[in-house]
């Protein structure tokens, strides 16, 4: 798509570990004038226009979209699962009360589009995994799979009451050389190269066989703003759409790593986490993703490693 100046952008949660890509991928399509960056802390000169925002406030996320003349939100804050484990409740607090400030602000200030992120969280292990439908079975054991559950019901429930444009990916296993790991049961496959070219050594709270979907970070961007792009009448989905692109256990990663690193290690201490993952999806369908606007990936678990190594 060409840059629109019409368009005005605001990302909620822009220091995290998507926000930190998707924010200069959509500076470049609608320029740095027209997104507007923000995060709890102050964001680096280099994010472009930004200010300190605690999304928990809905009136000064009201003041701002009005200010701005916002028409699109993009909004990325979450405590993750390995995270909201240690705090229920406050992170439970902190992931509905900011969703409902911003469909709230969608509401009242006309956003054209909103885009809120699921994640595989959403599914337990009462689910099918090899591979895990579009529709299926949605009982999550952990905080922030029920947070998600919650939003992607709210999405379907604006878009039909209130005709809220609000569109969702249910995201694997997010990684990327820009940002640290952000709390996340999947995180051990960023950490992995971090470790890897500072000590040619990792120890995974992960076990060796446990094999779950992953996405290298450029796809996920890209599947972000093809959903974006996509006719409003396309879309069959209204709570989230599964997404796919890889997926590996802990040792097929490090084979792909010892590949380029001679010598590197890996050694397995499972802890909390595998029982997280253990729940979740190994392979994801998502063929409604492909069938409804067009959805590809591009990277490959060998080129996926080659760009992680030469980057972190």
């Amino acid at each position: 798509m060409a840059q629109n100046s019409i368009e005005k952008v605001l990302i909620l949660g822009a220091g995290g570990q998507i926000g930190t890509e998707l924010r200069g991928a959509l500076q470049a399509r609608y320029g740095w004038d027209n997104v507007v960056s923000t995060d709890l802390k102050e964001l680096p000169e280099s994010a472009g226009r930004s200010q300190v925002l605690n999304a928990m406030d809905g009136k000064a996320l009201d003041e701002l979209v009005h200010r701005e003349g916002i028409t699109q939100i993009y909004h990325l804050v979450a405590t993750l699962s390995a995270t909201a484990e240690k705090a229920p409740l406050p992170s439970w607090d902190l992931n509905m009360q900011t969703y409902f400030n911003a469909v709230e602000v969608a509401r009242n200030r006309g956003i054209r589009k909103l885009f809120w992120p699921s994640s595989i969280a959403v599914f337990g292990p009462s689910t099918p995994r090899n591979p895990t439908p579009q529709e299926t079975i949605l009982e999550p054991t952990t905080v922030y799979g029920i947070s998600k559950v919650a939003g992607e019901l709210w999405n379907q429930y604006a878009y039909k009451a209130w005709g809220l444009d609000i569109r969702s990916l249910r995201y694997p296993g997010l990684i990327s050389h820009t940002a640290p790991p952000g709390g996340g049961t999947t995180d051990y496959a960023v950490d992995i190269f971090h470790q890897a070219k500072a000590h040619n050594a990792y120890t995974s709270f992960l076990g060796a066989e446990t094999r779950l979907p992953m996405m290298f970070m450029e796809d996920a961007i890209r599947a972000t703003l093809a959903l974006m792009d996509a006719p409003a009448d396309a879309l069959q989905h209204r709570t989230a759409y599964n997404v796919g692109a890889l997926d590996f256990t802990p040792a097929e990663l490090a084979d792909a790593i010892r590949a380029h690193l001679t010598g590197f290690t890996i050694s397995y201490a499972p802890d909390f986490r595998q029982a997280i993952a253990d729940s979740w999806p190994q392979r994801i369908d998502d063929s409604a993703a492909r069938r409804d606007w067009g959805w590809q990936p591009r990277f490959d678990l060998n080129e996926m490693v080659r760009v992680m190594l030469e980057n972190v």
